[in-house]
Parts: C-alpha cells; sequence; structure tokens
C-alpha cells in the first residue's frame, strides 16, 4: 500500500519579490583583483604547489576540475571563477543544488540568502514562486532536450529564456518510431506540465539583468561542463508543485556521466575540492572508480592525479607523511580528508576561507 503522500498544491506560495535577503549581488561580490587576507606559510607553500601542478596540467591538456559547496557562490565568488573559466585554468565546474540555485537567484533578482529560522517559522522558507517555477520549467525542458541540470539552468540564465515546444510536437515524439524511450518520456512528462500549466509554445523570455555574476551563464557560454550535483529533497525547488522528479533524475545523472568523463581523464591532472564536505567526495570516489575500471582494462591505471581539499576545519595531521589517521584521532572523521586520501594520486589539504584561496590561485595563476 503506497504511503501518504504531502500535497504541495496547497501551499500558498510567494513572490521572490517579497522575500528579504541577506546577500545583493552587486554590493557582495568579490572582484578577481581583490587582495586577499594572507595564508598561512604553510598554506602559501601548498598553493605554490598547487600553482604548478595546475599550470603542468593545462600545458600538457589536462582537465582542472573544481568541485565546490554554496557558500563559493553566496561568498560572491562567481566573478573569480569566470575569470578562471576565461583564462582557461577550470575545465569543469561542479556543485550542489544549492549552488545551482544560489547562483540563478543572482542572476535573475540579484538578491539571495533568505533567513531560514524566521521563514522556517513563518512556513515560507523556500516556498517562493520564481525559483521553483523557472528552475524546475528548465530543467524539465532541459531533460527533454538532453540537457544536464547545470546546463539547463546555465542555458536559461545565459539566453534569458526558454522555448515552450507545442504539444503537436510533443504528442508525435511521444508516438513516434525510432525515439529512445528517454526522449519519449521526457517529452511526455513535459507534455502534462504544459498542460497543467496551460503554457503557451514559443519563446518565454526571462530576464535575468544580473546575469554578468553568474558561473553558470559564463559556463554555458564557454562551452565549459557546469555540472549540478543535487540530492531529493535538499533543495527549495523541491517545495514548488511543479517540482519534477523524473526531470531532476535525468538532468542529474547526464550530469553526473558528464562529471565522470572528466574524471576519466584526471591523469596527470588537477581536482579541487572547494568548502564541500559530502557532494564532492562521494561523486568523486564513485566517478574514479568507474575511470579506474577502463584505465585497468587499457593498461593504463590513474596514480597521477593531484588532490587539494580546501576546508574551514583546521588539521594538524599531515595526511601526506601519515596517511590515514586511526579511528581514535578526531582527524579520521574529517570525511572529506578521508575519502580523498583513499583516492590514490596524491592529497593534499589546505585550511583556508574560500574567498582566500580563490582568491590568492587567481592571482598566483596570472603572475
Amino acid at each position: 500500500m503506497p504511503y501518504p503522500q504531502f500535497d504541495r498544491s496547497k501551499l500558498i506560495i510567494k513572490s521572490l519579490a517579497q522575500r528579504p535577503n541577506k546577500l545583493i549581488i552587486e554590493k557582495d561580490h568579490v572582484k578577481p583583483n581583490q587582495a586577499p587576507s594572507p595564508l598561512t606559510a604553510p598554506a602559501m607553500k601548498l598553493m605554490h604547489e598547487t600553482v604548478t601542478r595546475i599550470r603542468k596540467a593545462r600545458q600538457a591538456g589536462k582537465p582542472v576540475v573544481m568541485a565546490f559547496g554554496a557558500h563559493t557562490i553566496k561568498n560572491g565568488l562567481s566573478p573569480v571563477l569566470i575569470e578562471l573559466m576565461e583564462k582557461g585554468w577550470i575545465t569543469h565546474l561542479a556543485t550542489n543544488g544549492a549552488g545551482i540555485i544560489h547562483d540563478w537567484e543572482f542572476a535573475y533578482l540579484g538578491q539571495s540568502s533568505e533567513d531560514v529560522r524566521t521563514n522556517v517559522a513563518h512556513g515560507e522558507f523556500g516556498i517562493w514562486q520564481e525559483t521553483g517555477f523557472y528552475i524546475n520549467l528548465a530543467i524539465m525542458i532541459g531533460a527533454y532536450e538532453g540537457l544536464g541540470y547545470g546546463e539547463s539552468v546555465g542555458k536559461l540564465i545565459e539566453s534569458e529564456g526558454m522555448t515552450i515546444p507545442a504539444e503537436a510536437n510533443l504528442m508525435g515524439e511521444i508516438h513516434g518510431l525510432g525515439m529512445s524511450e528517454e526522449r519519449m518520456a521526457a517529452a511526455a512528462d513535459l507534455l502534462g506540465t504544459i498542460r497543467q500549466l496551460k503554457l503557451k509554445p514559443g519563446r518565454m523570455t526571462v530576464p535575468h539583468p544580473f546575469k554578468a555574476y553568474s558561473a553558470q551563464a559564463a559556463a554555458y557560454r564557454l562551452g565549459i561542463p557546469f555540472t549540478g550535483h543535487p540530492m531529493i529533497g535538499h533543495d527549495i525547488i523541491y517545495n514548488h508543485p511543479m517540482n519534477h522528479g523524473a526531470a531532476i533524475g535525468r538532468t542529474a545523472l547526464r550530469d553526473f556521466m558528464s562529471f565522470t568523463h572528466s574524471i576519466s581523464q584526471i591523469q596527470g591532472g588537477v581536482y579541487l575540492s572547494i568548502g564541500s564536505a559530502v557532494m564532492s567526495p562521494m561523486i568523486f570516489e564513485k566517478a574514479l572508480s568507474m575511470s579506474q575500471n577502463l584505465a585497468i582494462q587499457a593498461g593504463h591505471p590513474i596514480n597521477q592525479h593531484f588532490i587539494v581539499v580546501v576546508d574551514l576545519a583546521e588539521s594538524t595531521w599531515d595526511w601526506q607523511k601519515d596517511g590515514e589517521p586511526p579511528k581514535d584521532n578526531p582527524a579520521y572523521y574529517l570525511r572529506y580528508c578521508k575519502t580523498f586520501n583513499r583516492m590514490g594520486g596524491e592529497m593534499r589539504y589546505l585550511n583556508a576561507d574560500n574567498r582566500d584561496f580563490l582568491l590568492t590561485l587567481s592571482q598566483m595563476l596570472e603572475t
């Protein structure tokens, strides 16, 4: 017997314009030439090593993959990420569902970051029309078009709109011969939403007046993978009645396969994990395992990759020298360090604020 389900259609959904926000992107963004706070001597030593590794990787045509938590976007660092992409230093960006949302809200509204405590108490947290409507619709259309999660939202921002297919065209694809089952199913899902919301076919213009601050839009424009790695129920777009699990699954799986493709090329490359305690280590270990499977079959195992983990938690454990700590040592429970230390290659841990790390990295790469 199916479990009872919560009915999201009964929610009172307010406009995003009614929501007070903590951050204003025009005021709170970080300029690439802004001076970072000084790093410690050990951190600077590791910075020099990281810069050398990145330069060597890019000169050899190897990938530099950067995975990061949502605070990288909330801290206004998109301009720094954009410059790193434009200069060719970063070849793949990966974030969680919250990173996707904050980047979109900044591009659309110029503001983001609501008061969680207050809004949960009022039954309003995450229940905002524009964020839920536009991001969910972009993902549904992206699933139909064969795009990934981050790519779908990046396309929405960069093109400032979406194209709604005609119902007749969708019906033709649903019943058409030669179509993949996935394309047919995505067409059926999208058709149901179009009928439910009575959406008119053709161009839906969605202005994004602050898209110059969007890392997703820049990645889409530059043709650089910007992949989203969400978890069901973790993000505010799941509060909206039009949220569609199948579309989330199709686009997120496509992004994970894109991420895995980049990791499959990581021999001689660099992986940067910035402020992501769960998402980054979890997707990396599965992606590397699959990549290693094929690499071993080809007789060329992946063993020359360089991993830099950046976070605020202090750690005196020397992962490079002493390996994995025993279970009675608190360092054992720094999950991201433990996971990446098991991933072969070379792993370094750098204790720093993500703003200081990224600013220092970007500026050192240009000197």
